[in-house]
């Protein structure tokens, strides 16, 4: 139930490494032909069906999303007074790299408490809709509670033009279905391969706006790979998401997350299919936690806004302290349950190899 940290990989993705391996050895530098020409269209075509995103070619890859989400701050002048705008909810990287950019004079950083989740839109759009801000930067769920942000998607929609706005979609990204389409070129949407996808670490993506013209200062020699053998004098950047491409990387993640999303496509398995199994798992879960009335897992200690509509595929609960927390996690590993926790919260998380038949009950007894 460490799932939302770590999904188990199918098997096929062995056999996506051992091709991996054989192009590398066999091709040599014309593996990039392969990977650029065949490879990274097909993988970008599957994010845009999961995401009904419409422009495929438009979807940067990375190895890591603080990569490409630096890539975009580093688009901005930092000898200019720089505004950003994000919650008190978001995960350690980018909270981190936000407490380094301000010990710079010039950045002035707002945060917006997550809870209460009710009020949390509007508190949010109150401050986008203000137009002080070069860049704002919220979680679709939020990797400490599980909870998904209320109406983000429309609220990012009515943006103000003036600013960037990202949406860091890696706890909803093949976990809830999620329609991008309205959005496309008003947003840059960031996830990976690594938690629900089942696809392990090193496969990262953005979603670029057609209408991006930012030149990113962070810059590598993928940038220029369309015009590799005619290099131009000075610094160009091209209308697709090689603007926002690094350098070279393991192309060995791309392969195992492409037959991940090939095996789900063969078996017919959708991200909406995939959410409603999900569901049913909680549920179970839910009526067993019910009935056990377990002095830490209970409603009381649950964080939540919207069990049935808001949420992700994982619960977090207050334990009252970390020893509570590493104390019960211990327990639960006794009982074959793994599952994490940050500091007093313990996460256990849904995912689509529990069986149907699973209770949950024995997580309480």
């Amino acid at each position: 139930m460490a799932c939302h940290s770590h999904h188990y990989w199918p098997d096929v993705t062995l056999d996506a490494v051992n091709a991996y391996w054989q192009d590398a050895a066999q091709m040599a530098d014309s593996k990039w032909e392969k990977i650029f020409g065949e490879k990274i269209p097909a993988f970008q075509r599957g994010i845009a069906s999961a995401l009904n995103h419409p422009a495929p070619q438009q979807i940067a890859l990375a190895p890591n999303t603080h990569e490409l989400v630096y890539r975009l701050i580093s688009a901005f002048d930092l000898n200019q007074p720089l505004r950003i705008l994000t919650t008190d909810g978001e995960f350690y990287s980018f909270a981190r790299q936000l407490l380094r950019l301000e010990e710079l004079p010039n950045v002035e950083v707002v945060r917006v408490a997550t809870q209460p989740f009710a009020t949390l839109p509007q508190r949010f759009e109150q401050e986008l809709q203000s137009g002080r801000y070069h860049l704002a930067y919220a979680s679709q769920v939020f990797f400490d509670s599980g909870v998904a942000f209320p109406g983000l998607l429309e609220l990012a929609a009515r943006k103000p033009d003036t600013t960037q706005m990202v949406i860091d979609g890696y706890h909803a990204f093949f976990a809830r279905p999620t329609d991008l389409s309205a959005i496309a070129d008003k947003v840059f949407y960031t996830a990976g391969s690594y938690k629900y996808l089942g696809a392990g670490e090193g496969m990262c993506f953005m979603t670029i706006p057609r209408n991006c013209e930012l030149r990113p200062l962070n810059t590598g020699w993928f940038a220029e790979m369309a015009e590799l053998e005619n290099r131009a004098e000075g610094v160009g950047f091209g209308n697709d998401w090689l603007r926002f491409a690094g350098a070279t990387m393991d192309y060995s993640p791309l392969y195992k997350a492409l037959a991940v999303l090939d095996l789900y496509e063969s078996e017919g398995i959708s991200v909406t299919s995939i959410h409603n199994y999900v569901l049913g798992n909680q549920q179970r879960f839910l009526a067993a936690m019910d009935d056990a009335q377990h002095p830490l897992l209970n409603h009381d200690n649950l964080i939540a806004h919207d069990l049935e509509n808001g949420h992700g595929h994982f619960f977090t609960f207050r334990c009252g302290s970390a020893e509570n927390a590493e104390k019960l996690q211990e327990e639960l590993r006794q009982k074959n349950v793994l599952c994490d926790r940050r500091q007093q919260l313990l996460r256990l998380g849904f995912a689509l190899y529990h069986p149907q038949e699973e209770t949950f009950a024995r997580l309480f007894t």
